[in-house]
């Protein structure tokens, strides 16, 4: 069995990873935990996969579209409304974790600094953590608080993999000039996974694609 689809030698074993992608995301997801301390932390039971992302890019409704469950992640439209790290135990196989959103300019100085703080101790000494999936916003440009973040992981080591969001509100030109940004950025950090994953939760898009890369981190 490959290890993502970069290693799937042709569409056969492709095919095989979207199934297995499939099935694991059929069983049932259920929130189990919320920490807003890193003190807080559950105990280490499962491999773990991170959502992280600037406020409103998109996380919840990944989620919600990954899991096919509408409420599974609570989708808000105001920014940084999730300020503290939620784990969800999908089929007692892997954990998912939606982390809060970083950017957020209008929040209070001393709740950015709790609820990033948190965020980045999570991101730096949590042994279970297997990738984070960096969601970035298909419809806008890079902001310096995604590049920080890149740095952060890239020097914590810390493995991770861009997910372009909201493609279906972008125009062709500038996705396809969003998609070749972000495989620049992935050549630019070793940490980064070099496959660069395209989604719309409205459409489906890339949805198929994300099951198979998180069912691939259940195997080693």
């Amino acid at each position: 069995m490959p290890l993502g689809l970069l290693d799937a030698r042709d569409e056969a074993e492709r095919a095989l990873l979207i199934e297995a992608g499939r099935v694991l995301f059929a069983q049932r997801c259920e929130f189990y935990y919320a920490s807003q301390r890193i003190d807080q932390l559950p105990p280490v039971t499962l491999p773990e996969v991170a959502f992280c992302g600037r406020s409103n890019v998109g996380k919840s409704s990944l989620m919600n579209a990954l899991t096919g469950q509408n409420a599974l992640a609570r989708v808000s439209h105001t920014p940084g409304r999730t300020r503290q790290l939620n784990f969800f135990n999908l089929g007692d196989t892997i954990g998912l974790v939606d982390m809060p959103g970083y950017g957020y300019a209008q929040a209070p100085k001393s709740v950015k600094q709790d609820w990033q703080g948190l965020m980045f101790d999570y991101l730096r000494g949590r042994p279970s953590l297997r990738r984070v999936l960096l969601l970035l916003d298909a419809r806008i440009e890079t902001k310096a608080s995604d590049h920080m973040a890149m740095q952060l992981l890239n020097t914590a080591a810390v493995s991770f993999q861009i997910v372009l969001t909201k493609a279906d509100d972008a125009k062709p030109f500038w996705l396809k000039q969003r998609q070749e940004e972000a495989q620049k950025l992935v050549r630019k950090y070793t940490a980064a996974h070099p496959l660069v994953l395209t989604t719309s939760s409205e459409k489906g898009t890339g949805i198929d694609e994300v099951r198979a890369e998180i069912f691939s981190l259940t195997l080693g």
